[in-house]
């Protein structure tokens, strides 16, 4: 295997939300109360951690791509004929190596990235289990996509509703905490309030790449929500989420965290929390309308503007969380 069909099976240009989220949840917890560091001091530790800690997603993220490939083959071959695999161009078993050496170098150096940090490597090696917050939130985001792609893990993938929540609990939730981790210790309300959010948005979003790719998908198997239950039944169990998850930043902007009532839960800027929050909800309902408009067109674009929207709208939704927690 040479090095563009390594990149043709790696997608490298899937990998920018992973490296935004996590670059996010690490900006908010460097602007907020639970920065260690009171100074919130720009040190080059630091930002060799934050680097190291963004390689390390992009790379887990694109052994998933990888090894759902693998798992995706005979839907490819009618989705997607033009992948490396499907075409024979490189074989299973080369794609497996790459997909085991992408998840080792993803996840053996996030073990060194611990909160708090002692000096040295040694030290750090050698820290409590619970100072190894980022390792173990990269290790559960490492099988759940065991989960949504292998059989052998479960395959939830083929389970509807089940493929958005082990799409949405990693790439929503622990992104967003294992980014945090970076920074400061995840055990506090706020990073799993703000992944909780991000969770919610994909646990429905997640669903728009699905109404295309609905053929290929019926034929592997695969019951996602428009091959379950049509293209009109599946905008209509989706189009909450792309609403109400960016309502709660308003509330939970001037929610008291229960651990500390001294500060809110979300300790970002509350006026700018909740600016994001209405502007991405007033999106969501426009991105709804797009959905609901013609429901039968859905499996007959390639790539509907709703997909369009739901990707700008979550990077916009990183952008605006590291925003608020710098002003």
């Amino acid at each position: 295997m040479n090095v563009r069909q390594a990149m043709r099976l790696a997608r490298p240009f899937t990998l920018l939300p992973p490296l935004l989220g996590i670059l996010s949840g690490a900006v908010c917890a460097f602007g907020s109360v639970h920065n260690p560091d009171p100074a919130r001091r720009v040190t080059g530790e630091l930002l060799g951690i934050v680097a190291l800690g963004s390689l390390c997603a992009s790379l887990l993220n694109a052994a998933s791509n990888v090894l759902n490939q693998i798992t995706d083959l005979e839907v490819d071959r009618v989705n997607k004929p033009d992948r490396p695999l499907v075409t024979g161009e490189v074989s299973l078993a080369a794609a497996w190596r790459l997909t085991w050496t992408l998840y080792f170098l993803a996840l053996v150096p996030t073990w060194w990235i611990v909160v708090p940090r002692p000096p040295g490597l040694l030290a750090r090696a050698a820290a409590p289990l619970a100072d190894h917050q980022c390792f173990f939130l990269f290790l559960a985001g490492l099988v759940a996509t065991l989960i949504y792609s292998t059989p052998s893990f479960g395959r939830t993938k083929r389970l509807g509703i089940w493929a958005n929540v082990t799409i949405a609990i990693p790439r929503g939730c622990l992104l967003k905490v294992a980014g945090w981790t970076l920074v400061a210790s995840a055990f506090s309300a706020e990073p799993w309030a703000i992944g909780s959010i991000f969770g919610l948005f994909l646990l429905g979003a997640t669903s728009t790449k699905d109404f295309s790719d609905a053929e290929g998908d019926r034929a592997g198997g695969c019951m996602t929500l428009p091959v379950k239950y049509g293209n009109r039944k599946a905008v209509a169990i989706i189009s909450p989420f792309f609403v109400l998850p960016w309502l709660l930043l308003p509330v939970l902007a001037r929610t008291p965290d229960p651990a500390a009532r001294a500060h809110r839960l979300l300790s970002g800027n509350p006026a700018l929390l909740t600016a994001l929050g209405l502007l991405l909800a007033a999106w969501g309902a426009y991105t709804v309308h797009l959905l609901r408009k013609n429901p039968d067109e859905l499996g007959t674009t390639e790539n509907h503007p709703s997909w369009t929207h739901m990707y700008l709208m979550l990077m916009l939704a990183q952008i605006g969380f590291a925003a608020a927690y710098l002003l």
